[in-house]
């Protein structure tokens, strides 16, 4: 989702080994060599604090806009292994931008933020007030900057890998969500939660700083506006309740957190980050961090499904990506911008964590069911990948077809290379 002027609405279209885990002699390709279809290398770190290490890749792709065919990808991403030199410290990010500057805003925040991680020395010592600072700090830089955040801006979902453990820093509707090994399932964990209208404590919050929180329809008088109640966000995800100031049809945010956004800010729009901390078991296999336009008709537990139906995350993320795409032009006539990356945790072993079956979340706020998260508590990393809003096409032969005309840029994995991660 997003704002109204941005990219997201498109009534309003914008201007503009033996451990299972560790399975690299399966590799259909060497880390030397560029993948067929995102012509990336496949990139490894190590964490030596805890003797793992962390594989990972990152997709990105711009969206198909009718209207402005032209128009740039407003995602950004930031990876940066050893932050202040230190071997153990690794960032990960993803920048969803909006409006009008939102590719200049995701830009700045994706640089701004790591650096001034980078630079602070209190980043061990509290990494929950080091990220809130570094997210206030940039915030207040972007209003500052020649950039006109007035009605532009970004959402941004981070991931911060300290030794064995995780700090999630989540700014608005972007995710991250970790894949747990249970029993024979893998169960998807989300890292964050969607800050939206749709929860209620920021609904009240946003309200006493003076928002309306109105849908659309409710704005064109289309639907009583004294009517408080959207449902789920599964269900009226195609209409959801935006913010407004009171006398004007503006700003029209769909999120309720977010770096930039001058305007939004005067009726409660905030760049604090919601903090979770995770501390990694040989049970985590791997995490994911993406912008909205890969949850809005895949829910949590379907992304993880098909990422675990890949050994090499070159090949998840071009998956993921490939039947994003398909689901939006199925259900609209665009698509969002898509960014993925997708990093697993290889030989992580008992000495690092706790083996009581637990997931080692420890999270604030509480973690919840996404967009369309199944019922279903798990599934194989076999089993074909479910969505509540669409029947997927059949995954056998990993073929996607999708328009060509559509974007030439899409990804589709590679059929020969998928190999099921084992449990």
């Amino acid at each position: 989702m997003g704002c109204v002027h941005g990219k997201c609405c498109s009534r309003y279209p914008s201007s503009s080994n033996d451990d299972p885990r560790d399975f690299a002699e399966a590799d259909p390709y060497s880390v030397q060599r560029k993948h067929l279809l995102t012509e990336r290398s496949l990139e490894s770190v190590p964490v030596p604090s805890h003797n793992f290490h962390l594989e990972y890749s990152v997709l990105t792709q711009r969206g198909y806009y009718p209207d402005s065919l032209d128009k740039e990808n407003q995602d950004s991403y930031c990876i940066k292994t050893k932050l202040q030199g230190d071997p153990n410290i690794h960032f990960f990010g993803v920048f969803d931008g909006h409006g009008q500057f939102g590719a200049q805003c995701s830009n700045f925040v994706k640089d701004r933020v790591v650096e001034i991680l980078s630079d602070d020395p209190t980043l061990l010592d509290d990494p929950e007030k080091a990220y809130n600072s570094a997210f206030l700090t940039t915030n207040c830089e972007l209003h500052n900057s020649s950039i006109d955040d007035s009605m532009s801006g970004t959402t941004a979902i981070t991931v911060l890998v300290i030794g064995d453990t995780l700090y999630v820093a989540n700014v608005g509707d972007s995710r991250a969500v970790i894949a747990v090994k249970d029993g024979n399932r893998i169960v998807a964990q989300e890292l964050s939660t969607d800050q939206t209208p749709f929860r209620k404590d920021e609904y009240e919050r946003v309200k006493l700083c003076g928002a309306r929180v109105l849908s659309v329809d409710q704005v064109e008088g289309l639907k009583d506006p004294d009517i408080q109640n959207w449902g789920d966000e599964e269900i009226d995800g195609g209409d959801p309740p935006r913010l407004w100031v009171q006398n004007g049809m503006y700003p029209g945010t769909a999120f309720t957190r977010s770096v930039g956004d001058s305007t939004a800010e005067r009726i409660g729009v905030v760049a604090d980050p919601e903090v979770s901390k995770v501390q990694l078991t040989p049970d985590h296999l791997f995490f994911v961090v993406a912008s909205d336009g890969v949850f809005e008709f895949l829910s949590s537990q379907a992304v993880v499904n098909m990422a675990a139906r890949y050994t090499d995350p070159r090949d998840a993320c071009a998956a993921i990506a490939g039947e994003s795409y398909k689901l939006w032009l199925e259900h609209e006539s665009r698509t969002d911008d898509i960014t993925i990356i997708i990093v697993h945790i290889r030989g992580l072993n008992s000495a690092a964590g706790s083996t009581d079956g637990s997931s080692g979340i420890n999270s604030r706020p509480a973690l919840r069911k996404g967009k369309g998260t199944s019922e279903i508590p798990g599934a194989t990393g076999s089993e074909v990948h479910r969505s509540v809003r669409s029947d997927l096409s059949d995954l056998q032969s990993c073929q996607y077809h999708v328009s060509m005309n559509r974007s030439p840029a899409i990804v589709v994995p590679s059929p020969t290379c998928r190999r099921p991660l084992e449990v």
